[in-house]
Formats: C-alpha cells, structure tokens, sequence
C-alpha cells in the first residue's frame, strides 16, 4: 500500500468526521454537543488516525519478534496510562471511580464483593445458588465469577481488574496479528495489529468496569487458535484443547458468541481445499463438532442457553416496544427488518446533547467504527476479487453472523454488543487496505458521502423523535 494512500485513508476520515460534527452543530445549533464532548470526539478521532498511520510506517519493515514486540508494549503501556487516567476522571466527573450510568458495573462489583466473601468462608455452595437466583443465567454468571475470584485472592480492588484488562487487550493486538498474517498475509496483519493497538473501542473498555475486554480477548483468541488448528494441521492435544476451552468460556460472557464460533469453525473447515484438510478429515471433524454440540444443548445450561437465544435475538419486537414506551416517534422502525442493511457500520455517531454521557463522550469512538465499516464491507469484495474467500471464512463468517444476530436483537443501538467483532472488522479493513485499487475510489467517496448523510440523518431522527423541534 502506497504511502500516499495512508495519508489519504487518514485525512478523509479525519474530514468526514469534522464535517459532519461542523454540519450537526450549525443546524442543530441549540442541541450540538458540549464543548468536553466535542473535545473527547476530536481527540479520540486524531489520535487514531494520526497515530495509526504514523507508526504502521515506522513499524511495517520491522524483524517480527520485533514487531510482535514494539505491538504488546505500546499496546499496553497506552491502556496502562489510560485506566490510571481514567479512573481520576470518572471520579472527577461522576464522585466514583466508575463509568457514567455504572449500574451494570456497580452491579458487577457489588456482587463480586459478596460472593468473595462467602468464597472466603468456603460457602460455595450458596454462591452458586445465589447466582442462578440473582442472574439473568449462564451467561451472565462468568464474568461475575472472574471478579469473584480476583476479590478472594487480591481484595476488592478496582485498579487490579482493570490492569488485567490492559494485559489482555495488548496481548489481543498480538493475537489480532497472528490471526491476520496467517490468514491474509503479513502485510494484512501487520496493519491490523497497529490499528488494534490505537483502536479507541479496544482503550476505552480496558477502563471501566464491564465485561467486553474479556469477552473479545476471549474470542480473537479462540478465532486465532482455531486457524492454527487447521492450519498448522499439528492436531495435539493442547492445540485441539486450547480453542475448545476458550470457546467455552465465552458462553459464561455472552451465549451468542460461543455457538457463532462454533458454527464458523464448522463452515471454516468446509471451506478448506486439500491439502489442508482431506474430506475424510472434514467429516470426523465436522461429526465431532456436531455432536459435542447437540449433547451440549441437551444439558440444562443448553436449554437456558436456548430460551434466552430465542428472547434476546429472534424476538423483533423488543426495541419498537421498548422506544414506543419512551414516547419516540419512529419506533416502529427500530427492528432488524429495517436496521440489517446496516448491520457493519451501526451504531452510527451521536453529536447532539440528546444522548447518555457514555454516548457523548464516544461520539469519537462511534465514527472510527462507521469508517472503517466500508473497508470490512469492501474486504468480501476483495477476498472474491483475489480469490482468497476460503482464506477469509472464517474471519468474515464469524463478522457477518454476528453483526447480523445483533442487527435482528434488542442491542443493535448498543455499541458495546458490537465489541466482539471489532477485531475480525479490523482485520477485514486492513486486507481491504492493502489491496485497494484506484477503480475502488468511486465507491469509497460514495460511501463516505453516504456516511455523512446518515450521520446528519440520524442526529435529526434522535431530535425530532422526541419532539424537539416543535
């Protein structure tokens, strides 16, 4: 990729981002974001960028140990700074060391302090009786026995989980790299790995207190070590143990997550070719899969894992109900039927004072993700265009399902059930990237032209809706 074509990626996101906040803040004038909004926007925008394509420069010719390494430790030491930061901020701003509207959060560590407690008693037995009482079910119940089990052994401190979270993003960053350079190429992961490290959506959850920096570490490693699985074809034990215990884990952060990866590991390994895979070996693999899943599924935790599927993802209704509650007008249009055309680029940015503090405060993080949706886009064109789609499927199966379960559920406005595919956009914008052509520019300033549209649209539709104009 042309140095010239990092600047321009660079400066067109940059432009569409100040555009559109110029565009919403003169004509929705008595409505446009605070000036500590504004100012949180255009920072976390400029950082990415600049910082992106500056040190993707220095780094892309580096010796990989060296890379691997200069990626873990900036990664890192930018999230260390940040919590410490963080924290002084939120207790600044809020009176708790804790995220604006932290009841999820507060509702986490309150629970943790309690049950480490009755852990410390040895009381296990209630713990888990409280937790089927108190939860919304198995997958609601492992981040709180995280904590739990941090609280028994280092105390109920709020820094140390947080410190934990910057080590697991950073180490993601490299996993990200993996994962990309094995599938895609090493010019693919590299730039993955250097966005992953400056990605605001990675450094702000690494800063409070919810469960998506788990879930997400949890997941890219899964995805890493099931393509080393195939890839590798070195079927021992630890290889063939490690993806199917990590898999596990993410159905104690969110169901949904574990039977998605499950059914793109079954799709990546239809899609291989001899040699990688034989079709006697396709078979044992897929029959094993299969199995262990059906059993699974006939166990109480299957069932539970079900029934909420089918509430939280197949019911349509839930969002229309929930903003005709609030008295919005245009609720009828908030369901999957009308939302799933923008499934990767969605939620798009919020830069007017109508929204909740969190939302004001990542107006920033929420337009870096609506840019880079076009290149995740443009990437299935791409790995047709370059005959890569088995290369491809499972990073991009596991996108595309997933961003289309939470387009058709109850979260398709909430930017943190988007977490989890963040790193396969990323590695999908990057492969984009780097084989971009100059044909493919007519559609590029297409969609950002587009981008700006909606972004304005949707600013109107956020006002008008609750009557604000009249």
């Amino acid at each position: 990729m042309p140095e010239k074509l990092h600047r321009h990626f660079q400066w067109v996101g940059l432009g569409v981002y100040l555009l559109s906040l110029l565009i919403v803040s003169v004509s929705f004038r008595s409505y446009a974001l605070k000036p500590l909004w504004m100012a949180w926007g255009i920072g976390t925008v400029c950082f990415f960028f600049l910082t992106t394509w500056f040190f993707f420069r220095q780094w892309r010719h580096d010796e990989t140990k060296k890379f691997i390494r200069k990626v873990f430790w900036i990664a890192l030491g930018i999230r260390a700074v940040y919590v410490g930061t963080i924290i002084l901020y939120y207790y600044y701003q809020t009176g708790l060391a804790m995220e604006y509207q932290a009841a999820d959060s507060m509702s986490y560590h309150q629970w943790a302090i309690a049950l480490a407690k009755l852990a410390r008693e040895g009381e296990f037995g209630i713990i888990f009786r409280w937790l089927n009482a108190n939860t919304m079910g198995f997958s609601d119940q492992g981040y709180v026995l995280y904590l739990t089990t941090l609280y028994t052994c280092f105390d109920n401190n709020i820094l140390g989980p947080r410190l934990l979270k910057a080590l697991m993003s950073a180490y993601m960053c490299v996993a990200i790299y993996k994962l990309a350079s094995r599938s895609l190429g090493e010019k693919t992961g590299r730039l993955a790995a250097v966005m992953a490290v400056f990605l605001p959506n990675f450094i702000h959850y690494t800063g409070t207190y919810l469960k998506e920096t788990e879930l997400i570490f949890l997941t890219t490693l899964a995805l890493e070590r099931m393509d080393y699985l195939v890839r590798s074809k070195r079927y021992t034990f630890w290889n063939i143990a490690f993806p199917i215990l990590l898999t596990a884990l993410t159905f104690g952060f969110r169901t949904i997550v574990g039977m998605i990866l499950i059914l793109c590991f079954i799709l990546f390994i239809l899609f291989q070719e001899r040699p990688l895979m034989t079709k006697k070996a396709k078979i044992v693999t897929i029959g094993a899969v299969a199995l262990v899943s059906l059993v699974f599924l006939f166990t109480p935790i299957g069932r539970e894992m079900l029934i909420m599927f089918r509430i939280n993802f197949l019911t349509g209704e839930v969002p229309p109900i929930k903003y005709e509650q609030m008295g919005l007008k245009y609720a009828e249009y908030a369901s999957g039927k009308y939302l799933a055309p923008g499934f990767f680029t969605l939620p798009l940015t919020n830069l007017v004072e109508v929204a909740n503090e969190n939302q004001k405060m990542m107006n920033g993080t929420f337009f870096v993700k609506n840019y880079l949706a076009f290149f995740a886009l443009w990437c299935i064109v791409v790995a047709f265009r370059e005959k890569k789609w088995r290369d491809f499927s499972l990073i991009g199966s596991f996108a595309i399902i997933y961003a289309l379960c939470i387009a058709f559920s109850f979260a398709f406005n909430s930017e943190r059930y988007h977490l989890p595919v963040m790193p396969c956009f990323l590695i999908m914008a990057a492969f984009a990237m780097t084989h971009f052509r100059k044909k493919d520019f007519a559609v590029f300033y297409t969609y950002n032209a587009l981008l700006v549209i909606a972004i304005v649209a949707w600013n109107y539709i956020k006002l008008d809706g609750r009557g604000l104009f009249f």
